[in-house]
């Protein structure tokens, strides 16, 4: 989630270009329409033979453990894989129905980032239907020998203000930890200095906590290649989840601040010793409030296909939780299951190149190309293929309501809350969902 993450609308940002699986492109997307809807088995066909009834009997033991409510959308028959552009542009002009009845009980965090404007009026509008909000406001950086915690200016208040009044959700900004990670983690002075930042900043603005990005970027300096650095990483976010959980909330004196941690899926078939894994989720679960996973950017520029195949989600958490009676699976609750609100525009054709689809992107291309709607049932995700004025061909991934469902009765199986990137991105009937 570090910068990597941000790609999705902030400029600048790479995509992530390891994946689980190749493919080809011009070959999955022909003109025919068969093809067409066969596009997305390159890149699930490794994923088919993820165990699925291991998958099965977790969820018959521990999925009936969470409530759920039929959601409007659901008893008006627009959770289906046959839609048209029509009906999402005929629904994305009515006022959404119950913005204020959550149809899950299990925790749903929410992103927002300040460069779309849009996530502060969804939050406050749907503020009841989420437990955890994260703007995405601060950085930790080195400066010179020292450390400065950047991104006060970011910080809403008056936003803040209204949201509370509206409703019970936590605030825990995120922080992304930018420093230099050897001389973080080495040094104890830069250790206890990069905490007091973060909890003092905590205190000042009223806080619930934070949301914290490291693990990316200390796999990409190579620190979890070595065993002891990776110990000396551990160690430090322990240590900053002891010391956020040594101070009460100033809104609620008998609630701890609280850390949330992000985590990337894996890049291989099995873990690799940068990767996150179970024996990390044990080892972090006491000074580690929630575990905010990254389970989209399946695919990009290079490789064009779904955002998060259903299947790799699956093979994600089975990686992660461990088979049924695995000691992990009982931190399931404490997972949030990432689920893209953004979508991709892939090229096909004449050059390569891709580009991140907001909702309004999304909404102009149904409008201008009037598109068939095709859902592929691998990777439970919808897209469709256009022509662009220079007749170059291509393809759209963006979330749907039955894709989005899939993914909602996913996490509800497991056991995990869920995490969303980012509500300004989403179409606003994708919140009668929740």
């Amino acid at each position: 989630m570090a910068r990597r993450r941000e790609r999705r609308v902030e400029p600048s940002q790479e995509r992530r270009k390891e994946r689980v699986g190749t493919a080809t492109r011009e070959d999955k997307f022909s003109d025919s329409d068969a093809s067409d809807r066969k596009l997305i088995s390159i890149f699930v066909v490794f994923f088919i033979v993820i165990p699925a009834i291991s998958v099965l009997v977790y969820s018959i033991k521990n999925g009936s453990g969470t409530k759920r409510f039929e959601p409007v959308v659901t008893e008006r028959g627009l959770i289906k894989t046959d839609i048209s552009y029509q009906e999402i542009l005929a629904e994305n002009l009515k006022i959404p129905e119950n913005a204020s009845q959550r149809h899950y009980d299990y925790p749903v965090l929410a992103y927002i980032t300040p460069w779309n404007s849009r996530g502060y009026e969804i939050a406050n509008r749907f503020s009841s239907k989420f437990t955890h909000l994260s703007p995405v406001w601060y950085d930790l950086k080195s400066q010179g020998s020292s450390l400065v915690l950047d991104g006060r200016h970011n910080a809403d208040k008056g936003w803040l203000s209204e949201l509370r009044m509206k409703g019970d959700a936590l605030v825990l900004p995120r922080v992304v930890l930018e420093a230099f990670p050897t001389k973080l983690l080495k040094k104890k002075k830069q250790r206890d200095k990069a905490i007091d930042l973060i909890v003092t900043e905590c205190k000042e603005m009223d806080y619930d906590g934070i949301v914290l990005e490291s693990w990316s970027r200390w796999a990409a300096y190579g620190v979890l290649h070595d065993p002891d650095m990776r110990n000396m990483a551990l160690k430090f976010i322990k240590q900053l989840g002891y010391a956020l959980h040594s101070v009460r909330s100033a809104r609620n004196p008998e609630q701890k601040l609280q850390l949330v941690y992000v985590i990337g899926p894996p890049h291989s078939e099995k873990l690799q010793q940068h990767d996150f894994g179970p024996e990390d989720l044990q080892s972090l679960s006491d000074a580690v409030d929630g575990f905010s996973l990254m389970t989209y950017d399946f695919s990009g520029p290079n490789n064009p296909g779904p955002n998060a195949p259903i299947q790799w989600i699956r093979f994600t958490l089975q990686l992660l939780l461990g088979p049924p009676g695995n000691n992990a699976q009982s931190l399931a609750p404490k997972i949030f299951l990432g689920i893209n609100f953004y979508g991709n525009d892939f090229v096909l054709s004449g050059g390569s190149g891709g580009a991140a689809v907001i909702g309004r992107d999304y909404l102009s291309l149904l409008e201008k190309h009037r598109p068939l709607i095709q859902w592929e049932k691998n990777s439970g995700e919808h897209f469709f293929v256009y022509s662009d004025d220079n007749n170059v061909r291509h393809a759209v991934f963006y979330p749907s309501l039955m894709s989005i469902y899939l993914r909602l009765e996913e996490a509800r199986s497991w056991g995990t809350g869920i995490s969303i990137w980012e509500i300004g991105q989403g179409l606003d009937f994708f919140f009668g969902l929740l």
